[in-house]
């Protein structure tokens, strides 16, 4: 019995950290797709340019949160704003590790 209050009071313990955590501020990204550029093609670049992505348009995009995706979905349009239909998450612990430095 004295394991299962052990267990309990673990649990317990890592539910109060997570919850130190529920009011900081992540910057999160969209990733449409990639591609690699050297500089002077970077330095290159005007109004109207136009840069091939490794991504189809059909396909996802990333919700990135530090250096992890946490989520993938589709670009919608809300109220004249863009917007991100979550389609796909990421399991718990792999969103976690995004935020890691804090624990």
């Amino acid at each position: 019995m004295e394991q299962v209050t052990g267990v309990m009071a673990d649990s317990e313990s890592r539910g109060s950290k997570i919850d130190l955590l529920n009011d900081i501020d992540l910057d999160a990204t969209l990733r449409f797709g990639s591609c690699d550029m050297t500089m002077e093609e970077v330095l290159g670049l005007g109004p109207g340019a136009v840069i091939e992505l490794d991504r189809h348009t059909s396909e996802p995009v990333d919700l990135v949160v530090g250096d992890r995706i946490v989520a993938r979905g589709e670009v919608v349009v809300v109220s004249g704003n863009f917007a991100l239909r979550i389609t796909e998450v990421a399991a718990p612990q792999l969103r976690l590790e995004s935020i890691r430095c804090f624990f």
